[in-house]
């Protein structure tokens, strides 16, 4: 498995030139805001959009213009760029990068959200007159991850921003920070990659898989290349095709390959597989719904004969006992991890969940 470059480490942006240009043309402007929300689902490249405009913005507005002084017309920054170094290294004094902290000295695992204290050096920081005599960076990823304390503490600074300070936040669900947060920031919404777009990086991200696998994958990931490579990792294509071998055995299931996939995926050494699979189970029975609302518009297939098996199961239950069993399952698994429950009854209980409704329609 090749291990993906973290986004201060990645030169290049693919299928965001919109928003590109929006951050360009707010420097161009000379009316820059203080602080940007980078908006959108995970894994689309927000992340890697904020340091591309952190580095253009440390550079002094990039190398994109002219002969002649003109203004750029491209945040591209050079991977050979001592700018572009410093950053990848984490050795840049004018940009300050908030995540999640570890829990412990070893750094053995990280904690479930950024703390007061993962921010609390913000306002000094960008108070400083810069190191380099140009600006102050900070990018937080993701704000969505900040407790009310932090969250707290960023309000103060975007209150009274310094001069010359940027604070890029990348944000995959808006709706939970804060609304004076989301107030205080010009707000950049990224749209879902297409299709073709996420294909090409996981092929250059991950060149041992096969044009089919891309291409399913690249369904899967619904426009974000995060998630796309994280199923690619997980082994996502298998468990889904497994999930749906299951489902075809509807209404009636079978429950000894039901009880040996429960196994499977509940085994502690396959943390990851179980969340794939809860992901996987809740995402394909959201599709259902949405092919439901559409009457008969239908759905992309990632794996051939999943459309008529959405028309049998639509065909036996009404979009609300589907839409109930959705929350159901959806609930169920959340619990399940929140307090440990056991994984394997959490699998079996909800694909039970899905075959009681079914046979509704059998009878």
């Amino acid at each position: 498995m090749t291990e993906s470059p973290h986004p201060r480490e990645t030169s290049e942006l693919f299928g965001h030139a919109a928003a590109e240009t929006a951050l360009l043309d707010a420097w161009n402007s000379g009316r820059l805001a203080h602080a940007w929300l980078l908006c959108g689902p995970k894994g689309i490249g927000k992340a890697t959009l904020a340091y591309r405009f952190a580095r253009f913005v440390l550079a002094g507005g990039g190398e994109g213009g002219g002969l002649f002084g003109d203004a750029p017309s491209n945040l591209e920054i050079r991977p050979d760029h001592p700018v572009f170094r410093r950053i990848a290294a984490q050795g840049h004094a004018d940009l300050q990068t908030v995540e999640r902290g570890w829990t412990d000295d070893k750094k053995s695992k990280l904690r479930s959200e950024i703390v007061v204290e993962d921010v609390r050096g913000i306002g000094h920081f960008m108070s400083l007159t810069p190191a380099e005599g140009g600006w102050r960076v900070v990018i937080i990823d993701s704000a969505d991850e900040m407790n009310r304390n932090a969250a707290n503490a960023v309000l103060k600074v975007l209150e009274e921003p310094p001069r010359n300070a940027l604070m890029l936040l990348v944000s995959h669900s808006p709706g939970r920070l804060l609304p004076t947060i989301r107030s205080r920031c010009r707000r950049l919404m990224l749209q879902p990659l297409e299709d073709g777009v996420v294909a090409d990086l996981l092929t250059r991200q991950r060149p041992e898989l096969g044009p089919s696998e891309v291409a399913a994958l690249a369904k899967l990931g619904e426009g974000s290349i995060g998630k796309a490579l994280g199923l690619a990792d997980e082994g996502g294509l298998d468990l889904y095709r497994e999930l749906l071998d299951l489902l075809h055995g509807l209404p009636r299931l079978d429950v000894p390959a039901l009880h040996a996939f429960g196994d499977k995926v509940a085994r502690p050494e396959n943390d990851g597989s179980f969340r794939t699979v809860t992901e996987l189970l809740g995402w394909w029975l959201a599709r259902l719904i949405r092919a439901g609302g559409r009457k008969g518009a239908g759905m992309a297939e990632v794996v051939a004969g999943e459309g008529a098996l959405m028309e049998r199961l639509l065909a036996a239950a009404s979009l609300e006992h589907w839409l109930e069993v959705w929350e159901k399952i959806t609930t169920l698994f959340a619990r399940t991890e929140a307090v440990h429950l056991d994984r394997k009854q959490a699998v079996l209980g909800a694909f039970m969940a899905v075959e009681r409704l079914a046979r509704q329609g059998s009878r």
